[in-house]
């Protein structure tokens, strides 16, 4: 059996691999790959982009199956109020409070060989802090 460590580096290269598919995936939707993977003391944004005038933060979940349900039913409202944080801190780094902006999911189902399924869930979730 893989011990913790092992475990944890699997999942964070199979959400940097999520990552990267929605990325390609957003840009496929005429969008514009702003920031990736922004940080701060309130939380993280996966991908943040524009469409349009609008900027929208992305969550990313990636699963390899569905045996603890869809990938986004694990965006809870404690990781929606996380993820409003960090946007909100992001707006304000950018001088940018007064954009229009909104959250968005990207859910990927990875199985082994074979094309990952993505659903793209627009305005997922309201600004929540």
């Amino acid at each position: 059996m893989a011990n913790e460590g092992e475990a944890n580096k699997g999942n964070k290269s199979l959400g940097e691999v999520g990552e990267s598919i929605a990325a390609t995936f957003l840009k496929g939707l005429r969008f514009t790959i702003v920031e990736r993977n922004f940080r701060c003391k309130c939380g993280e944004i996966d991908i943040i982009a524009r469409e349009g005038k609008t900027i929208v933060f992305v969550e990313v979940k990636t699963r390899r199956n569905g045996a603890c349900g869809p990938p986004q039913a694990s965006v809870t409202p404690f990781k929606q109020r996380q993820i409003s944080k960090a946007a909100l801190t992001w707006l304000a780094k950018k001088n940018l409070l007064d954009a229009p902006a909104r959250f968005d999911v990207v859910a990927i189902l990875q199985r082994e060989h074979t094309v990952p399924e993505i659903e793209h869930i627009r305005d997922a979730f309201e600004l929540a802090y």
